[in-house]
């Protein structure tokens, strides 16, 4: 993905942003899930790997389990390696999202992976809050086996637009249109959180096929947190650029090879898109959908 932002006009707009936004410092670069993450729930259902850099999370008929990252951050690149559960998942929902403190002026931005029957594809389940106002679903299916080996999972959130990535490609981008008086989020830090649960009464086919709790436990895998980003603190006012670090991110759009990428997806692999859906909105779709 290229940036459209050279080096000394993005410090520019960094340093000129930062000053003016709450308290942060620093930018955050994994280590491992033991000193990264919390668990928050379900902690009997979850499992990390000696090294510290695998962590899984099982749902059970007692429970299911989440973790959340102990950094709230603002704008930044967050990668998740994921490997989903195998074999009939049908009725679970794997999460990987984004979320500020609840609320009724919440953002949050949401990857959902919803298990279907064996032999039968997940749906990549997206959305997106931003001062509490959701509804922007978009739906995918993707071009391999989630289930097979680990793929990465990119929320990339700057000034400018919010893109989420599949493998480094682009398959939604949420452009900031606060100019034109819609929300975005960009004022308020958000956690990481992951998780696993059962959902049956919705997530396969509308709620019609059910949790085969035969089949249990379910497990996802999470590996290689890796998040570039500003991280919340109450104590600095400055988030500071470490020498060598890469911050490409905070003025990255998406360039003509990345839309053509989106584009592709969107024709092949996209099943359903807030945008198009006239019967869900009568009195017309919402307005960023005619914005580009």
């Amino acid at each position: 993905m290229a940036s459209f932002t050279s080096t000394p006009k993005l410090l520019s707009i960094f340093g000129a942003l930062i000053v003016c936004l709450s308290p942060y410092i620093a930018l955050s670069f994994a280590d491992s899930f033991d000193k990264e993450v919390d668990m928050i729930w379900g902690r009997g259902n979850s499992k990390m790997d000696d090294t510290g850099k695998q962590l899984s999370l099982s749902l059970d008929t007692m429970s299911g389990s989440g973790f959340q990252s102990k950094d709230a951050y603002l704008f930044g690149r967050i990668d998740m390696e994921i490997k989903l559960v195998q074999g009939n998942s049908a009725g679970t929902v794997s999460t990987y999202y984004l979320a500020s403190p609840g609320g009724p002026h919440h953002d949050e931005v949401d990857f959902e992976f919803l298990g279907n029957i064996s032999g039968e594809p997940y749906i990549l389940h997206t959305n997106l809050f931003a001062h509490g106002q959701g509804d922007r679903e978009q739906q995918f299916y993707l071009w391999f086996d989630p289930t097979a080996d680990f793929h990465t999972y990119t929320i990339l959130w700057n000034p400018r637009h919010i893109a989420f990535l599949v493998d480094d490609i682009p398959i939604r981008d949420f452009k900031n249109h606060e100019d034109k008086g819609l929300s975005f989020p960009n004022s308020q830090p958000m956690n990481v959180y992951c998780s696993i649960w059962d959902a049956d009464g919705w997530a396969t086919r509308g709620g019609l096929v059910k949790t085969d709790w035969s089949q249990s436990p379910f497990t996802v895998y999470y590996q290689n947190f890796n998040p570039q980003a500003c991280v919340s603190r109450k104590a600095s006012m400055v988030c500071n650029l470490p020498e060598g670090s890469d911050y490409t991110w905070f003025g990255q759009m998406l360039d003509e090879t990345d839309m053509e990428k989106m584009k592709w997806v969107h024709e092949n692999y996209m099943i359903y898109d807030y945008c198009t859906d006239e019967k869900r909105f009568p009195n017309g779709v919402p307005p960023e959908c005619s914005m580009g």
